[in-house]
C-alpha cells in the first residue's frame, strides 16, 4: 500500500498541509498512507490514514541506493519535523539512507483515532505501519523521548531487520528510589493535566522553550502547525497519561518488557544526549547504559531535551552508520571497540598493576619506612603512613567496599584533598575494580558539578565539604564520608558509612581483600580536563594505560623506588606510591596553585629529604615570589633537591633560571603532555637555553616561532598534520618535517583510551589511525625537537596567513612591564585582526585600551616575532583556568575584545 503524496492544496482533519511551508523540509518527502490496524484499542477492520516523511521515492528518482532505512519516532509533544536534518543527510550521494520519519496516530498530521493508545498500542501500531509500507531490513531505529521506548518496543518484535539503535533523550526505566521529574509530576497533576496538554498549548509551548539556543519563529511555528486547537491536542493529553508512574499503571509491563529485553539486545547502539534536560537527566542515560553497555555515547554538553535541535545530530548519526559498515559485520561489542582504543599503541611488555612496587615496598626490608605523609602548616609532619601501614590500610578499605556493594565497573568520585585519605582511597578503589573518577575543585563549582552529573558516579566518596555540596548541588551517587561524622550531620548530608568505618570493617569482616592484578584492559579511572579550552571533558583510562603512565614516567625521569617526591599538583601525589617513591603534599590549597610558598615547599621538602619536587608553573611564581621568607634551613632542603618537572603551562626559561638558583642542585624538567597522554615530550632548563640560543642564531632550520617542548618521552611517538590557511589540519599523512606547523600527534602506551562519553569528540581526536590529535599546534626543527605554538581553537585567521599565538605572546612578555600576554583574534574567520591582551605590572585599575607608549612597545615586540598586530588592550588579569593558575582563556578574551573594539563598555573579560 504505497499511500497517497501530500501537495499544497491538501486538506487534512481541516488543517490545510503546506509542506513548503515547514523549514528544512522537501515536500516531496510528505506522504500519507493507510493502514489496517491490529491493535486492540480498535475496533477490527480500522484502517488509519497516517503521514510520514520519507526520502524513500526521492532517493530512487535520483539513482541512489538506499544502504539501510532510518526508522525515525518522534515522541511527545513533536512529530516527524523533528527528524528533518536526516532526511536531509540521508538524500545525499555520499551516504544514501532511506529515511522514513512517522507521525505517530493522534499526533502530528496522522489521523486522531478517538480512542486512548497506550505504550503496547503504540508498539504495536508501528508494526502495523512498516508492514504496510513493506519495510524490510537492515533497520536502525531512531528515538526520542517516548518515541524511544516506542522504537526499542519495535526493535525487540523485529529481530530479523534490525540493524542498530539510535537513541536521544529517553528512558526505559524509572531508578530505584527515584520519582518521575518533578515537571512531569506536574502535567500528571488532576488539576493541571486536562488544561496543560489539551485545553491550552502550554505543555507544547513549554518543551519548546526547552530548546538551547531558543528556536527561531519559523521552526517554533512549524512544531505548533499539527496542534492548532484542543481537539488536535488529544493525543498530547493521553501520552502524557500513559506514563507509568508506577508498577500499578496498565502500561508499567510493556515498559518492563522493552526494558528488561535491552539487556540480550546485541545490535550497534549510538545514544546522543543533551544533559540540560528537566525530563529525561543523565541519570537516566546511566540507566541505558547499565542495558546497553557496548553503546557508543554522546553528551552534548549544554544541549537539552531537544537535542535535536540545539546541535547537529545528523552528522554523528552519519559517521556511526559509516562506521558500523566499516567495521564488516561485527557483533556490537566488537564493532563498539573500534571507536575506543587508540589504535596502533604497543602496550608495555609484561602488565604490572599499578599497585605492584606499592606492595613490593611493603614487603622489602624498608617496610616501616614512610610511604606518605601531609605536612601541617609549622612544617612537622602531620600524618603519614608506612609502606606496610599504607598496604594494609588499602586493602581494608577494599575488603570494606567490597562488603558496601562496591566492585568492578563501580563508578567511584573521589573529592578528598591530596594527601594519606586520597591515597588510600584510590588505590583501594582501584584494587576492587572500580572506576575512579577524579574531577577536582579546580574547574570551579559549575565545572565540578557539570563534570560529576556527567560521570553519574555510583558512589561520592568526599569530605565533608564536598559532601555538603553533592547535597546541595544534586550530585548523583551514594554518599561516603572519609571521617566518622555525628548521626545528625550524617543524615542531614544522605551519608551511609565512612571511610574510616568501612575500613575497620573490612579489617573484621569476612571478606577476603581482592588479590591478582585486574584485566589490564578494562577502565580503571575518568580524569577530567583542565576546562581550560572549553567544558572539562572526561578522559578514561585502562589499567593498562594507566601502568603504561607510571613506566614512562619512571622510564623518562629516573624516578625509582626509593625516591622522594614532594607533590605540588595532585595527580603526582597519586603516582608516588604507583613509582614507590615516599611521596609528601606540602601545606598548600591544591585547588589554587599558586599558594604554594617557599617555605611551605621547604618544610615539605625537609620532611623527606626530598629528592623530586613538582610543581606548576604558577607555584614556581609563587615560590620565588616568597624565597625571601626561607630560614638557612629551607634553603638546605631546597638545595638537596635533584630533579624538580614543572607542567600544565609553557614555563619561561627567565622564570627557570629564578627556580635553578634555588634548587642549585637539581636537574629542572619541563615536561609537555596533557591529559589524555602524560607525558609526551621532555625538555631540560639547559636544553631550553641551547633551543633558544639556536633560534637567536639561525643556526637550525625550524629553531623557534613557539616553546621548545624537546624531544620524546621514552615510548612515545610524535607528528604534526599541516596547518591549512584557513587554520584547520585537514591532513591525513602525519610529518615529522623541520619547519611544517600543524596540529601535534602523539602515539604512545600511555595515551587514553577514550573520552568518556563523547563519542564524537572521540573519533575526532583518533581520525587519523594510530594518533591522538591534541589539538595543539607546533613543528619540529631540524635537531629533532618539537615545537609549540598554541592551540589549534586558537589559530588566528588572518587574510594573510593563520597566525599562531605563542611566539608573539612570548616575545610580548619579555617587555619590563608585561607580566602575562595573548593574542586572539577579532572578527569573521579569514579577515580576523591580530589583538594583544596584556596583563600588567603594576596591574591596570580598568580594563580596556592600552595606554599608547605601552601599545607602541606591544605592537614592535609582536612585529618581531612576525605577527602585525592591530590593537592592543591591558586587563588586571588574564582570564586563567582555576587548576593550573597559568592557561589562558584565549577564546573568552576574542569575545570580550570583540564587544570593547566595538565601543561597548570593557567591563571584565
Amino acid at each position: 500500500m504505497h499511500g497517497r503524496r501530500f501537495r499544497a492544496e491538501h486538506r487534512h482533519d481541516g488543517n490545510r498541509l503546506v509542506a513548503a511551508g515547514w523549514p528544512g523540509v522537501d515536500p516531496e518527502w510528505s506522504r500519507e498512507v493507510d493502514v489496517l490496524s491490529s491493535s486492540g484499542a480498535d475496533e477490527p477492520g480500522t484502517v488509519h490514514r497516517w503521514h510520514l516523511l520519507d526520502n524513500g521515492a526521492q532517493l530512487s528518482r535520483r539513482g541512489l541506493v538506499p544502504q539501510g532505512t532510518l526508522l525515525c519516532v518522534h515522541g511527545n509533544p513533536t512529530w516527524s519535523y523533528l527528524w528533518r536534518t536526516l532526511l536531509s543527510a540521508g538524500s545525499e550521494p555520499a551516504h544514501p539512507w532511506r529515511v522514513v520519519a512517522v507521525d505517530q496516530l493522534d499526533m502530528g498530521y496522522s489521523a486522531r483515532t478517538g480512542r486512548f493508545r497506550r505504550l503496547a498500542d503504540r508498539i504495536n501500531d508501528l508494526s502495523d505501519l512498516t508492514a504496510a509500507l513493506g519495510l524490510d531490513g537492515p533497520v536502525v531505529t531512531v528515538g526520542h523521548d517516548w518515541g524511544g521506548v516506542i522504537s526499542l518496543g519495535w526493535a525487540l518484535a523485529h529481530p530479523q531487520q534490525l540493524a542498530g539503535v539510535v537513541l536521544t533523550n529517553t528512558a526505559v526505566h524509572q531508578p530505584a528510589g527515584s520519582g518521575i521529574p518533578p515537571a512531569l509530576q506536574l502535567a500528571l497533576h488532576p488539576a493541571v493535566h486536562k488544561w496543560g496538554t489539551t485545553t491550552s498549548d502550554a505543555f507544547l509551548r513549554v518543551t519548546h522553550s526547552l530548546a538551547n539556543p531558543p528556536l527561531p519563529a519559523d521552526i517554533r511555528k512549524a512544531y505548533m502547525a499539527p496542534y492548532r486547537g484542543a481537539s488536535r491536542r488529544t493525543g498530547v493529553g493521553n501520552f502524557v497519561a500513559d506514563i507509568p508512574v508506577d508498577a500499578s499503571h496498565p502500561s508499567f509491563p510493556a515498559l518492563r518488557g522493552v526494558a528488561e529485553g535491552l539487556r540480550g539486545l546485541k545490535v550497534p547502539a549510538l545514544m546522543l544526549w543533551g544533559p540540560r534536560d528537566p525530563i529525561f537527566s543523565d541519570r537516566y542515560l546511566k540507566d541505558l547504559i547499565s542495558r546497553l553497555p557496548h553503546a557508543q555515547v554522546h553528551r552534548f554538553e549544554g544541549a537539552g531535551h531537544l537535542v535535536a535541535e540545539d546541535r547537529d545530530i545528523a552528522a554523528p548519526i552519519f559517521k556511526w552508520l559509516d562506521a558500523q559498515a566499516d567495521a564488516g559485520g561485527r557483533s556490537a561489542p566488537e564493532a563498539a571497540s573500534l571507536g575506543g582504543a587508540h589504535a596502533g599503541a604497543v602496550g608495555p611488555v609484561g602488565f604490572r598493576p599499578l599497585w605492584e612496587l606499592l606492595e613490593e615496598q611493603a614487603a622489602g626490608p624498608g617496610g616501616g619506612d614512610t610511604a606518605v605523609a601531609e605536612i601541617a602548616g609549622d612544617g612537622t609532619i602531620a600524618r603519614s603512613l608506612s609502606w606496610q601501614q599504607l598496604d594494609r590500610s588499602i586493602l581494608d578499605l577494599a575488603a570494606g567496599l567490597q562488603e558496601a556493594g562496591v566492585g568492578r565497573g563501580s563508578r567511584i568520585s573521589l573529592m578528598v584533598p591530596p594527601g594519606v585519605d586520597l591515597t588510600v582511597a584510590l588505590y583501594a578503589c582501584l584494587r576492587v575494580g572500580a572506576v575512579v573518577v577524579v574531577a577536582d575543585a579546580g574547574l570551579g563549582t559549575k565545572g565540578l558539578s557539570r563534570a560529576v552529573r556527567g560521570a553519574t558516579p555510583d558512589v561520592i566518596i568526599g569530605i565533608e565539604k564536598a559532601l555538603a555540596a553533592a547535597s546541595v548541588l544534586g550530585w548523583p551517587g551514594r554518599r561516603i564520608s572519609v571521617q566518622d561524622l555525628p548521626a545528625t550531620r550524617r543524615r542531614i548530608l544522605g551519608v551511609e558509612t565512612s571511610l574510616a568505618a568501612l575500613g575497620r570493617q573490612g579489617a573484621n569482616g569476612s571478606e577476603e581483600p581482592p588479590s591478582g592484578a585486574p584485566d589490564p584492559d578494562t577502565p580503571a579511572a575518568v580524569l577530567f580536563t583542565s576546562g581550560s579550552t572549553g567544558p572539562a571533558k572526561g578522559v578514561l583510562y585502562t589499567h593498562r594505560q594507566l601502568a603504561a603512565m607510571r613506566d614512562t614516567v619512571a622510564a623518562t625521569f629516573g624516578i625509582r623506588p626509593g625516591s622522594r617526591l614532594v607533590a605540588g599538583f595532585a595527580p603526582f601525589a597519586l603516582l608516588g606510591p604507583a613509582l614507590g617513591a615516599v611521596s609528601v603534599t606540602p601545606d598548600m590549597d591544591v585547588t589554587a596553585p599558586r599558594t604554594l610558598t617557599a617555605r611551605a615547599l621547604a618544610h615539605a621538602a625537609a620532611a623527606i629529604d626530598a629528592t623530586v619536587v613538582f610543581a606548576s608553573p604558577a607555584a614556581l611564581r609563587n615560590v620565588i615570589a616568597t624565597r625571601d621568607e626561607l630560614s638557612g634551613a629551607g634553603h638546605q632542603a631546597l638545595e638537596a633537591v635533584k630533579l624538580l618537572l614543572s607542567a600544565g603551562a609553557p614555563v619561561p626559561e627567565p622564570l627557570l633560571a629564578e627556580v635553578q638558583r634555588l634548587l642549585p642542585r637539581a636537574s629542572l624538567h619541563t615536561p609537555y603532555g596533557m591529559t589524555e597522554a602524560l607525558p609526551v615530550t621532555d625538555i631540560s632548563l639547559e636544553q631550553i637555553q641551547a633551543a633558544e640560543a639556536d633560534a637567536a642564531a639561525g643556526t637550525v632550520p625550524g629553531a623557534g616561532n613557539g616553546v621548545c617542548v624537546g624531544t620524546p618521552v621514552h615510548g612515545a611517538q610524535v607528528a604534526v598534520v599541516p596547518l591549512t590557511a584557513d587554520g584547520t589540519a585537514p591532513g591525513t599523512h602525519p610529518v615529522t618535517e623541520a619547519g611544517v606547523t600543524g596540529e601535534i600527534l602523539v602515539s604512545a602506551p600511555h595515551v587514553k583510551e577514550a573520552y568518556d562519553r563523547l563519542w564524537l569528540t572521540q573519533q575526532e581526536s583518533i581520525s587519523l589511525p594510530g594518533w591522538h590529535r591534541t589539538g595543539d599546534v607546533g613543528h619540529f626543527d631540524a635537531a629533532g625537537r618539537l615545537w609549540v605554538e598554541g592551540r589549534l581553537a586558537h589559530v588566528v585567521t588572518a587574510p594573510s596567513a593563520a597566525v599562531t599565538p605563542v611566539a608573539a605572546e612570548q616575545a610580548i612578555e619579555r617587555l619590563d612591564s608585561v607580566r602575562l600576554a595573548a593574542i586572539a583574534g577579532v572578527g569573521p574567520a579569514g579577515t580576523q585582526a591580530v589583538v594583544a591582551v596584556v596583563e600588567t605590572v603594576p596591574p591596570v585599575r580598568k580594563a580596556g585600551p592600552a595606554a599608547p607608549e605601552l601599545a607602541g612597545r606591544v605592537r614592535a615586540a609582536a612585529r618581531g616575532a612576525g605577527v602585525d598586530v592591530s590593537a592592543v588592550l591591558a586587563v588586571p588579569a588574564q582570564p586563567t583556568d582555576i587548576r593550573h593558575n597559568a592557561k589562558i582563556d584565549r577564546t573568552c578574551l576574542s569575545r570580550w575584545a570583540t564587544r570593547v573594539l566595538a565601543g561597548g563598555r570593557p567591563g571584565k573579560p
